[in-house]
């Protein structure tokens, strides 16, 4: 007996209702990205509310000390200069000329002396001659007197001349110091950051409580520095000495070791800003600063206290209530844990208790429908 050929197809689309609704209704495990419970080494860490900056331990924001036009520029941007080098010179031809004459004025103070202490001299002795004359009554007592009183007249004006020769040389000192205020020098070695003026420009020192561009702006690039701002609740864990792990944007996939040289004393309470307390860090291998540029942005992360070898599990698999979803290896089916926790970072979590080595727990416990109870499969 054959079945009608509409028939067939009534029963073969019949089945095949049925078939979808089965797979259609039929429950897809979840797949999720799952971290074994290992040992290994964890952290308890702080780092800054805020970036930190590279500072130079020198830096010098130069302006002349009195105003005037740039008269010699002997520094470009990125220049090595050593300490005493000349920078930058203002206009000073009428204050040279006034030095050039003090000196002279010395030289002439210090030949009139010594003609003024030669002649006093030859009058004591023409004096000491005519008092032993006088004692063998072989010149009269005025002649003595006179030539006594010439001799301490002369030796008045050997003292005067002598004094005369230190106000010239305050008058030089006076010079030089007024030619100084009109020149610019390398208080250390430095790098040359930034020049503001052109010779013929006119430069001016900045008043005082106005933030003005300096002039010159070095800075030692042999020392160097991060000054970052940590929350003053972390503050009371912070100890001098503590390693750090430095990290800047210029350099994404290098890590800088450090240490904690100065905790700030004070915290810093700005508006509309977390109140902080600001660390410097010291940068362990001297020779990673030379590629360092003062004004890079950085973080710092403080190593407060390591462990290792402890039981940990990934951070980021740990949710509120300190509950942690594992796989349950017979069933895949997802079940909640309860977890004692110790130290931890944005890394890793030691735990102390609520899970065994080798179980595996979820990291991806954001994404939807992540829940206990439900069945799942590792990506």
């Amino acid at each position: 007996m054959h079945l009608p050929a509409k028939f067939i197809v009534i029963i073969i689309l019949v089945l095949s209702i049925i078939a979808f609704s089965w797979y259609s209704s039929r429950t897809v495990p979840l797949k999720v990205t799952l971290k074994p419970v290992s040992r290994g080494s964890v952290e308890n860490t702080v780092t800054n509310t805020r970036a930190g900056t590279i500072r130079s331990c020198k830096r010098a924001r130069l302006a002349p000390a009195t105003a005037g036009q740039i008269s010699r520029l002997l520094i470009t941007e990125g220049d090595k200069v050593k300490k005493g080098d000349l920078l930058l010179e203002i206009w000073n031809d009428d204050i040279k000329a006034e030095l050039l004459l003090a000196k002279e004025e010395t030289r002439a103070s210090q030949s009139r002396a010594r003609e003024s202490c030669v002649t006093a001299e030859v009058a004591e002795k023409e004096a000491g001659r005519l008092k032993s004359l006088r004692k063998k009554n072989l010149a009269s007592e005025e002649d003595a007197e006179r030539a006594i009183g010439s001799a301490m007249a002369k030796r008045a004006a050997c003292h005067a001349a002598q004094t005369s020769i230190q106000v010239s040389k305050a008058r030089v000192k006076l010079a030089q110091a007024q030619l100084q205020r009109t020149q610019l020098i390398a208080p250390f070695v430095a790098i040359v950051a930034e020049v503001n003026g052109e010779v013929g420009e006119f430069a001016t020192p900045s008043p005082i409580g106005v933030l003005t561009l300096p002039t010159v702006d070095l800075f030692d690039q042999t020392c160097a520095f991060v000054a970052a701002p940590i929350d003053e609740v972390d503050a009371p864990d912070l100890q001098t000495g503590m390693l750090t792990r430095i990290t800047l944007d210029a350099f994404k996939k290098q890590t800088f070791n450090g240490k904690v040289r100065r905790i700030a004393p004070y915290v810093q309470d700005l508006e509309k800003q977390a109140r902080t307390v600001d660390i410097e860090v010291d940068f362990t291998n001297k020779e990673d600063i030379l590629r360092l540029l003062p004004g890079y942005s950085a973080d710092v992360e403080v190593i407060i206290e390591e462990k290792h070898k402890v039981l940990r599990i990934p951070t980021e698999a740990i949710k509120s209530d300190n509950i942690v979803l594992i796989i349950n290896p017979d069933t895949g089916i997802l079940e909640e844990k309860t977890i004692t926790k110790g130290i931890s970072n944005w890394v890793y979590t030691e735990v102390l208790s609520g899970l065994e080595e080798g179980q595996r727990v979820v990291t991806s416990i954001d994404k939807k429908g992540v829940e206990a109870g439900i069945e799942v499969i590792a990506e």
